[in-house]
C-alpha cells in the first residue's frame, strides 16, 4: 500500500536517497527536511503516514530529531516512526520504544538502508503498527540487560529476540526449523515467565519486546 511519507535527514546524499528510494517503491513524500523544526512544522501541516526522521540533527544537532519524533507519538498518538542512527545507542532506543506502547516504531542503523529490500519492508511493518529493533541495538540491550530475562530458556530468548525484530509467528517458524505450534507454545511460556497478564493480550508480544529491552 502507498504510504505518504516525511523524511527528516541533516545529510543531503542520504535524504535524497531516501526520497528516491521511497518514490521508487510507490510511495510519496510529503516533505524532506534537514532539521527538527522543519520536520515538526511538516508533521503538522501534512499529517504523514509514516515520519522517517534521524537521531541527531539541527539545530542542536544532539538527539533533536529523536526528541521532536517522540513529542510529535504523543501528539498524534501512535505516529509510525522509523529513527536511523549512525551508531547503536541505547537510551535512544529505549526513550523511542517508550513512547506510545512500543507500537508502530523502528530503531534502525542507517546503514541497514543499504538493505533496500528489508528497509522497505520495515517501513510497510512499522506503518501497521508493528516494532522494528535493529539486531545490533538487541544484542547490545540484551549484554546490558540480563534481568528478568534469566527466567527464559536458551530457546525462549532466541524466541524473543527474534519478535524484536518484527518477525511473524511463520517467520519464526521457519527461521528456527519448528512448528508455528511450537513458537506459539514459546511465546506463550515467555508470556507467562515475564508475568505478562492476560488482560493485555492485545499488547502482549509488545509488552514482551519491551521487556526484552529493558523498558
Amino acid at each position: 500500500m502507498p504510504l505518504r511519507v516525511i523524511v527528516a535527514e541533516d545529510a543531503v546524499l542520504l535524504r535524497e536517497g531516501l526520497v528516491s528510494l521511497l518514490q521508487r517503491f510507490g510511495h510519496e513524500t510529503l516533505a524532506a527536511v534537514g532539521d527538527a523544526e522543519e520536520l515538526v512544522a511538516a508533521v503538522h501541516t501534512e499529517r504523514p503516514d509514516l515520519l522517517i526522521t534521524d537521531v541527531r540533527m539541527p539545530p542542536g544537532n544532539a538527539d533533536d530529531g529523536l526528541r521532536a519524533a517522540v513529542a510529535l507519538r504523543e501528539t498524534y498518538t501512535g505516529l509510525p516512526v522509523v529513527v536511523l542512527s549512525q551508531y547503536v545507542e541505547r537510551s535512544y532506543a529505549l526513550r523511542l520504544l517508550d513512547s506510545c506502547d512500543g507500537t508502530a516504531v523502528g530503531y534502525l542503523l542507517k546503514e541497514r538502508v543499504g538493505a533496500v529490500a528489508d528497509f522497505m519492508a520495515t517501513l510497510d511493518r512499522v506503518a501497521t503498527g508493528g516494532t522494528v529493533v535493529d539486531p545490533e541495538v538487541i544484542q547490545q540491550l540484551v549484554r546490558l540487560r540480563p534481568d528478568p530475562l534469566e527466567r527464559l530458556s536458551a530457546r525462549e530468548k532466541e524466541v524473543l529476540s527474534l519478535m524484536a525484530e518484527g518477525r511473524s509467528n511463520a517467520n519464526l517458524a521457519a527461521r528456527l526449523f519448528i512448528s508455528e505450534a511450537a513458537v506459539n507454545k514459546h511465546i506463550g511460556n515467555i508470556f507467562n515467565k515475564l508475568d505478562l497478564p492476560v488482560d493485555t493480550d492485545g499488547h502482549r508480544r509488545v509488552l514482551a519486546v519491551l521487556t526484552f529491552l529493558g523498558a
